[in-house]
C-alpha cells in the first residue's frame, strides 16, 4: 500500500534515528567503563536511573504535547537529544567528563525519547489513512530489526576503532539528520483545539487521562498490563543471562554478540508477516496468538550450557522469541492508535511509555538483586516462569469482538507512533 511522499520523509527521519541508536548500543555504559574506569554498581545505576528519572521527567509533557502542533514537538525532541549527546565527546575532548554528567545526559535523553514517542504516535495518525496504519507500523518494525541487525556489530567495531565515545557522537548526528528529514514532511498542521472537558477542567487534571483512558478500554488494558510486565521481565533477564554467558559458561564477548544479533532477522520476518496475517486471521487473534507465543520461549535460556549446544540454544529461544514480537509489535501499534480517540493520543502514549521504562528498570534492578542472592541462572529462571503466567492477562481479547483488518472509526477528538 503507498503511504505517500510525507510519510516516506517520516519514515526515513525514524531509519536514520534507529540505525544511530543501534550503532551506539550501550555506548553509555561502555563510556562508564572504558573511559571514565567506573565500576558494576555505577554502571547499574547509569542503565536503571537514567531512564527511571527520564521517564518521571516526561510525565508533564504528555497533556501539554497533546494540544500543540506535533511536528515541531517532535523536532525539538530530536535537537534535545543532538545537543545532550553532543556534549559527551565535547567534554570528553575538553578533559571534563565525568559520571555525574554522563547520568544527567542519560535522564535528558530518556526524556526526550518519551516525548518523542508521544508525539510521533498522534502525528502518524493525522498522516497516514486509517487503512494503512498497520502497514506504518509494520514499516517501522523492519526497520528497527534491521537496525537492531546491523547497528551494534558495526557500532562494536566503531568502538574498538575510535572509543564508545565516537558512537555517542555518531548518534547525536542521526538525531540532527532526523530532525532535517521530519522538517522535510511539510504540509499544514493546525494546532489540535482543546475538547470543552478538557479546557474545563485544571491542567493537573491532564496528566492522568493517558493511564484512565488505558486501564477503562476493554481492549487496551490486557494489551498495556501484559506489555509492560512482558517487556519488563525480557529485559530483567538480559543481565543475569550476560553474567552467566560471559562468565561461568565461558562465552567470548563476540560469541554473546552473535547470540543476539542473528535471531534479529526473525523480527524482519515477523514484521513482514503481520499485516497479512492480521488480513486472514484478523487482529484481535493475532495479538492473542502471538501475545501469548512470544512469553512462552524465554524460560528456556535458564537451560543454556558451554559450548556450541548452548549457544545454539540461546539463539534458536531469541529466534522464536523476537518473530512473535515482529509479529505482535506493529499489529498493537496499530491497534493502539485506532482504539484511542485522537484528542488523547499524545498522553496515552507517554502513560503507555513511562508505565513500559519504569516498570523495566525496577524489575531489572530487583533481577539484579535476586542473581546475586540466588544466582544469575535461578534469576533466569524466574522470570521464564512469570512470563509464562503472563499469558491470562490476554484472556479478554479472546472473548471480544473480532477486530477487522482494517481500522475501525477512531472515538472522537483530534490527533495522530515509538
Amino acid at each position: 500500500m503507498k503511504l505517500g511522499s510525507r510519510f516516506g520523509w517520516l519514515w526515513a527521519a525514524y531509519a536514520v534515528s534507529a540505525a544511530g541508536t543501534w550503532l551506539a548500543f550501550d555506548a553509555f555504559a561502555l563510556t562508564a567503563l572504558l573511559v571514565l574506569h567506573a565500576g558494576p554498581a555505577q554502571v547499574a545505576l547509569l542503565a536503571s536511573a537514567g531512564p527511571a528519572v527520564g521517564a518521571l521527567l516526561a510525565v508533564p509533557l504528555g497533556p501539554w504535547i497533546e494540544f500543540r502542533r506535533k511536528r515541531p514537538v517532535m523536532i525539538a525532541a530530536d535537537l534535545v537529544r543532538c545537543a545532550a549527546l553532543l556534549a559527551v565527546p565535547a567534554a570528553h575532548f575538553l578533559g571534563v567528563l565525568g559520571f555525574g554528567p554522563l547520568l544527567v545526559v542519560s535522564m535528558v535523553v530518556a526524556a526526550a525519547d518519551l516525548t518523542f514517542t508521544a508525539a510521533s504516535g498522534a502525528h502518524l495518525k493525522s498522516l497516514v489513512p486509517r487503512a494503512g496504519l498497520l502497514t506504518a507500523t509494520s514499516r517501522f518494525e523492519s526497520t528497527t530489526w534491521t537496525a537492531t541487525v546491523l547497528g551494534p556489530p558495526l557500532g562494536g567495531a566503531a568502538t574498538g576503532l575510535l572509543g564508545p565515545v565516537a558512537t555517542v557522537a555518531a548518534n547525536a548526528l542521526s538525531f540532527l539528520l532526523s530532525a532535517l528529514g521530519i522538517r522535510a514532511v511539510g504540509g499544514t498542521e493546525p494546532v489540535p483545539a482543546r475538547p470543552p472537558r478538557d479546557a474545563s477542567r485544571p491542567r493537573a487534571a491532564g496528566l492522568l487521562d493517558g493511564w484512565r483512558h488505558l486501564l477503562t478500554s476493554p481492549r487496551l488494558r490486557p494489551l498495556f498490563l501484559n506489555t509492560v510486565l512482558v517487556n519488563g521481565l525480557i529485559m530483567a533477564q538480559a543481565p543475569p543471562l550476560a553474567v552467566l554467558m560471559l562468565g561461568p559458561l565461558g562465552f567470548a564477548p563476540w560469541q554473546y554478540g552473535l547470540a543476539f544479533a542473528v535471531p534479529c532477522l526473525g523480527g524482519l520476518l515477523g514484521s513482514r508477516l503481520a499485516r497479512p496475517l492480521a488480513a486472514r486471521f484478523g487482529r484481535r487473534r493475532v495479538l492473542l496468538a502471538s501475545g501469548v507465543l512470544r512469553a512462552c520461549w524465554p524460560a528456556g535460556l535458564a537451560l543454556v550450557r558451554p559450548g556450541p549446544a548452548g549457544l545454539a540454544l540461546v539463539m534458536a529461544v531469541e529466534l522464536c522469541l523476537i518473530t512473535c514480537a515482529g509479529v505482535f509489535n506493529p499489529v498493537l501499534a496499530a491497534e493502539r492508535l485506532e482504539r484511542t480517540p485522537d484528542d488523547r493520543v499524545a498522553r496515552t502514549l507517554s502513560a503507555w511509555s513511562v508505565t513500559g521504562k519504569a516498570a523495566t528498570a525496577a524489575l531489572t534492578a530487583l533481577w539484579g538483586l535476586l542473581a546475586a542472592l540466588t544466582g544469575p541462572r535461578t534469576a533466569i529462571a524466574a522470570a521464564g516462569v512469570l512470563l509464562l503466567a503472563t499469558a491470562p492477562m490476554l484472556r479478554g481479547l479472546a472473548t471480544g469482538r473480532p477486530s477487522p483488518a482494517s481500522a475501525p472509526p477512531s472515538p472522537a477528538g483530534p490527533p495522530p507512533t515509538r
